[in-house]
């Protein structure tokens, strides 16, 4: 009976841990359903963008840090145009590629908003990863706007804290 108990304990504390380990926002059913097909649009401007972004920071001392969830916020800023996002490719403190967040591209309508969230449990960009998103806009139109949102709650205290992307080409 002693080691039918044990067994059931250590499944148990099995899968609560494997469940612990997901991370939301990387299923592609999350960017399917935005999928389009834009090789008949020829004259669209090209660019990308740099978003800092802290799935972890330092805590007290440069030893101990402290895991935050983080928003990433991707906006068409425009009233009138659909805008193109080619590439959503998330990056650790290394400069190594941690995943590509979709393999098509995907659209925002006029002032729609998409998000990936990176969990709290997803300490894989460590305390200095990024982002870099390639985009495609209609002339004149205004370029997207990407934000992170980072934040942490535990008990009565809270810690956030946003940043905002830079126009690299």
């Amino acid at each position: 009976m002693k080691q039918y108990f044990l067994f059931i304990v250590f499944i148990f504390s099995f899968v609560a841990c494997e469940k612990q380990q997901q991370v939301s926002s990387i299923h592609p059913e999350n960017w399917s359903k935005r999928t389009i097909d834009i090789s008949h649009k020829d004259s669209l401007q090209v660019g990308a963008s740099y978003l800092s972004i802290y799935s972890q920071i330092f805590s007290l001392s440069e030893s101990k840090t402290h895991n935050l969830t983080a928003m990433v916020s991707l906006r068409n800023t425009s009233l009138n145009d659909t805008i193109y996002i080619e590439k959503a490719d998330y990056y650790d403190t290394h400069g190594t590629l941690v995943r590509s967040y979709f393999e098509k591209t995907i659209f925002l309508a006029p002032l729609e908003t998409a998000e990936i969230i990176i969990d709290e449990v997803d300490v894989s960009g460590g305390t200095g990863s990024n982002f870099i998103f390639e985009w495609k806009i209609p002339q004149n139109a205004s370029v997207p706007l990407f934000e992170g949102i980072m934040n942490s709650t535990v008990g009565q205290q809270g810690l956030s804290f946003t940043t905002q992307a830079v126009r690299i080409k």
